[in-house]
């Protein structure tokens, strides 16, 4: 790959974007602390070993000085679904950044023009919206903004067969198509547990069996996480069922609490 990734976030997108390019470089991933550096390694040296390549996990830097990342080609910032947040960072990274550096977002649900604009350099902007977990899911949702170079665009794309995945250019409209489809989907399914009274397992199992879905919708709530889910639904525009908030001020956010719209009992085996 000719291209250097800057990868700007230490959570399960980054580190699992920097676990798939560990292999074809060295790459750096700036993290805000200390701590979230030294678990982004764990996390880097994991992925590495079970993809079959665990000698590779020292390509990536893992930092904590931003301005390691003024080296990268190609920027990615991969921190919270936040709107300020995000614009805070890309600003940062668009004052640092190369002159020929592309710079992208991992936003599953913010507007494309919106992150372009806080980077300063919306010639040089894409939306990149890899899927977790980002070893196994091949497809990645690319997005432009309307000043976005015919340059910018070709490397985007180049970049996703480096990385041995598959890009779809899609709308520059929050949620692109994947979330734009499947948010409506998932908190309908909410509903229609609050509203029949059917257990989660059920649920799933007919939507699995019934349907061919790979993950029932109820766990891929939990999966994905309540928190997440909910700012992806308020960034959406969707209303949101009463549940899934309750349960995240309770800080009942799924599969990573150990608790969510399943209970707790299911995460104890």
């Amino acid at each position: 790959m000719t291209e250097t990734l800057g990868i700007a976030g230490s959570g399960v997108i980054a580190t699992g974007l920097a676990a798939c390019a560990a292999r074809t470089g060295g790459h750096v991933l700036w993290a805000r602390s200390e701590d979230s550096a030294d678990r982004a390694r764990v996390v880097i040296a994991k992925v590495c070993e079970r993809l079959g390549d665990s000698h590779v996990a020292a390509n990536v830097q893992v930092t904590t000085d931003l301005a390691e990342m003024s080296h990268a080609s190609f920027l990615v910032e991969a921190i919270a679904e936040d709107l300020a947040l995000k614009s805070e960072i890309l600003g940062r990274l668009g004052k640092l950044a190369r002159t020929d550096a592309v710079i992208t977002s991992t936003t599953s649900s913010l507007c494309i023009e919106s992150l372009a604009a806080a980077s300063g350099r919306p010639e040089c902007f894409s939306g990149l919206h890899v899927f977790n977990p980002v070893p196994k899911m091949r497809l990645v949702e690319v997005a432009f903004p309307a000043k976005a170079t015919t340059d910018t665009r070709r490397r985007v794309h180049e970049l996703c067969i480096a990385l041995d995945k598959e890009a779809v250019e899609t709308p520059a409209v929050p949620g692109f198509v994947v979330n734009g489809l499947l948010f409506p989907f998932l908190f309908n399914a909410v509903e229609y547990l609050d509203r029949t009274g059917l257990a989660p397992e059920t649920i799933d199992a007919c939507m699995q069996l019934g349907a061919g879905h790979p993950m029932g919708p109820i766990t891929l709530l939990d999966y994905i996480g309540l928190d997440v889910c909910v700012a992806i639904g308020d960034a959406l525009g969707l209303e949101v069922p009463h549940r899934l908030r309750s349960l995240v001020v309770e800080g009942a956010t799924g599969k990573k609490a150990r608790r969510g719209l399943y209970p707790a009992a299911h995460y104890s085996t």
